[in-house]
């Protein structure tokens, strides 16, 4: 089944978890957000996949510098917002099969391997 990591290589997590999917013998599909960002689709997707509202998925110091309040915007609002400004969205996300799950820590990815 292929994997696929949605993958911040600046970030020590998102570092982490590709490192533990490759001990884990598994080579993913590696998408940098940050230089292909999300569409408003792919997000929704991802956010059904992963069972969690678009706020959940909102890196709150990243989105106050961004000048984004996701109290105040709708679900379609925040998605919008997030594939605006992916710098936004927690990571990593790895997505395998019609499964994804948060890498927060890494370990939480394996369950969807």
């Amino acid at each position: 089944m292929p994997v696929r990591i949605y993958h911040n290589p600046r970030c020590n997590t998102s570092r982490t978890t590709l490192a533990l999917l490759r001990e884990k013998g598994i080579e993913p599909e590696i998408v940098e957000y940050l230089k292909t960002p999300y569409t408003a689709a792919q997000l929704k997707t991802l956010l059904g996949q992963l069972k969690m509202p678009a706020k959940a998925l909102v890196r709150k110091k990243e989105a106050a510098e961004a000048r984004i309040d996701p109290a105040k915007l709708s679900e379609d609002q925040l998605i919008a917002a997030m594939a605006k400004h992916p710098i936004i969205v927690e990571r990593p996300i790895v997505v395998a099969g019609n499964k994804a799950a948060l890498g927060r820590p890494p370990e939480n990815v394996l369950k969807v391997l």
